[in-house]
């Protein structure tokens, strides 16, 4: 039961951010945004990953995050190793995909992509600089996974949703949603040990020094005002006209 609860309320977490992500994206204009290759590679690389397990049994050992094992490259290679089973990893890439392609569409694939790297790189530090460590670790993945630095980057969008809103009118309501992701993520944090909250609050945390510094060069409307070349609907309009074609 502690099992189930853990993991609706983790999910739970992840919807939340996914409401604030659409709402400083802006949930009518994914139509007409960009093709966001910045997203498709990351979840490419994820996938490989899983492949990589399905084929090698040795996969995990040689990229896992195991402290009692050595290597460097683990900090970067555990994350897109998944241990959830196929569930666990279907959930893993496909919150990968479109947390992503949301943080692509409003920070830019350069700092989405930086921003995924401090999700993977920051929070052990974080937690050492705070004593954390010494608990149970903040560190969702159990020495592997993507969720971790997953939450971190949709955070970040839940962060530029607290600072873009602008209509008094719906100001108070978005406000509002944005402020509870960081609430929920330490309450799961508190409640449960529940690593995924405390990732989250780090990534809010960062979002806001990013949204405050970058905002000079931030340009999250780009397409709606200069629309490109081929957009998400003229991309699904394609891709069903050579299915019916197919069939």
């Amino acid at each position: 039961m502690g099992a189930i609860l853990f993991n609706v309320t983790t999910a739970g977490l992840m919807v939340l951010m996914f409401k604030a992500a659409l709402a400083v994206v802006g949930e009518g204009t994914v139509g007409r945004r960009r093709i966001p290759w910045g997203a498709a590679g990351l979840t490419a690389v994820a996938l490989v990953a899983v492949v990589t397990q399905l084929c090698w049994s040795g996969a995990m050992a040689a990229f896992d995050s195991d402290p009692a094992k050595s290597g460097w490259w683990r900090v970067v290679t555990s994350v897109f190793m998944q241990n959830g089973g196929l569930l666990g990893a279907a959930w893993n890439i496909a919150t990968l995909a479109v947390v992503a392609a949301l943080a692509e569409w409003f920070w830019g694939a350069p700092l989405m992509l930086g921003l995924f790297a401090a999700g993977i790189l920051l929070p052990e530090h974080i937690d050492f600089l705070f004593g954390a460590s010494d608990r149970a670790s903040t560190d969702p993945r159990n020495f592997a996974g993507s969720s971790g630095a997953t939450y971190f980057l949709a955070a970040t969008l839940a962060a530029a949703l607290l600072l873009r809103v602008s209509d008094r009118a719906e100001s108070r309501k978005l406000r509002l949603l944005a402020l509870a992701v960081p609430v929920l993520g330490l309450v799961l944090w508190f409640a449960q040990s529940n690593g995924h909250g405390l990732v989250t609050v780090y990534g809010f945390t960062l979002g806001l020094l990013v949204r405050l510094l970058a905002r000079p060069v931030l340009r999250p409307d780009r397409d709606l005002e200069r629309p490109p070349r081929t957009t998400m609907a003229s991309l699904a309009g394609i891709v069903v006209r050579r299915t019916r074609q197919a069939d």
